[in-house]
């Protein structure tokens, strides 16, 4: 039995993950549950599941028959001596210091945070390394590991094994195009919130949703891909596949190809994360049928279509500061956005703007990261109040 936390409970990964622990009962305790603003949902998930503390901002006031549970921090609900895995779902930056507490302290985790490690992969990869914490292993060893809940790195993570490093030509990471794969320049000018958040294939949180009509996510996994596999960029590459079946694939230096596909649901990699280093039968989701899949198709990345992407993978090279100053100014734009105080490509120029006036530091510490994501959000929102004044 794995007794584990969920930071994010209430959010779109927690909750495919508690799906996960409701469907295997046996096999999971659960310890702790975290959320933010959706207090009522998560003392219904307390009830159902058992657990022994919960964390909210201000819970003992907004949930005061929780106050007996309640657990002041996510640092401290990530590091208590009784847990086996801390599963790290929260939206945005939120998070971090829990994801370094949980190193240190040994812990196995797994990240479903895509700001985290785009923001701090290069101290969390050395933390993990000097506490003995495996990133992504190959084996099965029993030591602590990190294992990310994401179906790209997921999936890359499972044609890697038994395959050596130096024998990788290329990752090749698949992308849906989003909502606006097809659209023109003309209709992106026009397009709404509404249409921005009707993703063709995944269903996700309202972030989440926006950064793949951008492909900002994609970009986004591109950086953690180059933390979690410690592979250059330019071994790193994506494409546009509508169908979501393929998640990722590679392709070694004699020229084979290995794929990974799987039905278009996130709880089947949280399934494959949760059961580590075993393979569990799949309880919830259907076969994947490829005859009713099919057809399988490719399209190239157009990156003056989807600018942020290309502004992700810069971001990524200069390293340092600059992806904090990615996150904290999309997350400003992409709430710009949905607010209806600017247009969906703006987005990207606000991000750019950010960018282009940052003073990069070079090996932050985790202070100077959080500065400086903080630095990108102000930024951001002068930005916006530029465009909405004309400037």
């Amino acid at each position: 039995m794995k007794r584990i936390v969920i930071l994010g409970s209430t959010g779109s990964i927690g909750r495919q993950t508690l799906d996960i622990v409701k469907a295997y009962p046996e096999r999971f305790e659960v310890v702790g549950l975290a959320a933010g603003t959706r207090v009522d949902l998560l003392k219904k998930q307390v009830e159902e599941f058992g657990a022994r503390l919960a964390f909210a901002p201000d819970l003992p006031r907004k949930a005061p028959e929780l106050a007996s549970r309640y657990c002041p921090s996510l640092e401290e609900m990530a590091t208590l001596p009784e847990v086996d895995l801390v599963v790290i779902a929260t939206a945005g930056n939120p998070g971090l210091e829990a994801a370094f507490a949980a190193i240190r302290s040994g812990k196995s985790i797994a990240l479903a945070n895509k700001e985290i490690l785009v923001m701090a992969g290069e101290i969390l990869v050395r933390e993990a390394k000097m506490r003995g914490v495996r990133v992504l292993p190959l084996d099965d060893g029993i030591s602590p590991v990190w294992l990310s809940i994401d179906s790209e790195h997921c999936g890359t993570w499972q044609c890697l094994r038994g395959e050596r490093k130096e024998e990788i030509k290329r990752l090749i990471l698949t992308a849906s195009g989003g909502p606006f794969r097809t659209s023109s320049p003309e209709e992106l000018e026009r397009a709404t919130p509404e249409q921005a958040l009707r993703h063709p294939t995944w269903k996700m949180g309202p972030k989440a949703t926006l950064d793949s009509a951008t492909l900002m996510h994609k970009g986004f996994e591109v950086i953690e891909a180059h933390w979690l596999f410690d592979l250059p960029y330019e071994k790193i590459e994506a494409v546009i596949h509508p169908q979501s079946i393929i998640h990722s694939l590679v392709e070694f230096i004699d020229g084979s190809l290995k794929a990974q596909l799987s039905f278009r649901d996130m709880r089947i990699p949280i399934l494959h994360i949760l059961s580590w280093p075993e393979r569990w039968e799949n309880k919830i989701t259907p076969s994947l049928d490829l005859v009713q899949a099919s057809p399988l198709t490719f399209e190239p990345l157009d990156e003056w279509k989807f600018p942020c992407f290309k502004l992700a993978l810069e971001a990524g090279r200069l390293g340092g500061t600059f992806p904090a100053v990615l996150c904290g100014a999309d997350e400003v734009a992409v709430n710009a956005f949905l607010e209806g105080r600017i247009s969906f490509p703006k987005i990207a120029e606000v991000v750019e703007d950010a960018l282009q006036a940052h003073s990069g530091i070079s090996n932050p510490s985790l202070e100077e990261i959080r500065e400086a994501e903080r630095w990108g959000r102000a930024r951001a929102e002068e930005r916006v109040k530029k465009i909405n004044e004309g400037a």
